[in-house]
């Protein structure tokens, strides 16, 4: 049976050199020698720390003319304590988007930590916050990361091209910190200062063990160390698995709203699903 599917793997297979020549051109291994070199070769010393992650998640689903949403965040120690749960839901049109809705009830996860631990790691990129954020909103994270200065951002993916966009490079900066290097350690410090004085993004891409996946950590302000990133590595390593600071795995666990939860909410409600014209399809 002819599907289009057969046809794109078919034209993919004849054009994959060509398609891979692409990411790595000529550019390709000057990026890599620069990526090499500014990478600092340390293996973190485990180091005392208690820590909360932070993450937030969203879902909804459409009916005729309404949609049944939820938003969640959590923030929660590495020993699995939970220091706020936050939600809300509800059916109907929305006076704001469900993503600004969660970043919301982030950021008060967040505000309500500070105080209790010595490091709040929040899920994902300041990048977002500052792109997407209404100017009350940003405010409001830039006051609750000054208030005692211990909120880091961290996160597994990052599609940010700052480093070597003026190399004109293809892929993300991750990519070729990734084909440059497998051991334990830090890029050198970067600072991104598009978004103006009160908004300098200091970020490196670590990694906690040879061989381990990257991380991308971000910290607002411009005036952080190499010794402070050793420290703040050796935090992060202390309760880290696989690479990863074990809280805000809890923290995602704890907070994602998935479609399971989603169908109890429809029964709850004693609601069904809008057929659509996807379902007819299929």
């Amino acid at each position: 049976m002819f599907t289009m599917l057969n046809s794109v793997l078919k034209d993919a297979i004849q054009k994959r050199e060509e398609t891979l020549s692409i990411l790595k051109g000529p550019i390709y291994e000057k990026i890599i020698q620069i990526a090499r070199e500014n990478w600092v070769e340390f293996m973190p010393k485990k180091e005392q720390s208690e820590i909360a992650g932070v993450d937030s998640s969203f879902n909804s689903k459409k009916f005729q003319g309404a949609e049944l949403w939820a938003v969640t965040a959590v923030s929660v120690k590495s020993d699995g304590k939970i220091l706020s749960d936050l939600h809300d839901n509800g059916l109907g049109l929305l006076s704001s988007n469900l993503e600004t809705m969660a970043s919301d009830l982030e950021i008060q996860a967040c505000k309500e930590s500070v105080d209790k631990v010595d490091l709040v790691l929040m899920d994902g990129s300041i990048h977002t916050h500052f792109l997407k954020e209404k100017a009350s909103l940003e405010s409001k994270i830039i006051n609750v990361i000054s208030k005692n200065n211990n909120v880091v951002f961290v996160s597994k993916t990052s599609s940010s091209r700052a480093q070597f966009e003026r190399m004109n490079s293809i892929a993300g900066d991750i990519f070729y910190y990734n084909h440059a290097t497998n051991s334990a350690g830090f890029s050198k410090i970067f600072k991104e200062t598009k978004y103006g004085p009160r908004k300098i993004i200091t970020s490196v891409f670590a990694r906690l063990s040879e061989s381990l996946p990257l991380i991308k950590i971000e910290i607002l302000g411009s005036n952080h160390t190499d010794d402070e990133m050793k420290s703040l590595l050796g935090k992060l390593y202390k309760t880290s698995i696989g690479g990863y600071p074990y809280a805000l795995k809890l923290a995602h666990n704890n907070c994602k709203i998935s479609g399971n939860d989603m169908s109890k909410l429809i029964s709850l409600h004693h609601l069904s699903n809008e057929i659509g014209s996807r379902e007819v399809l299929e």
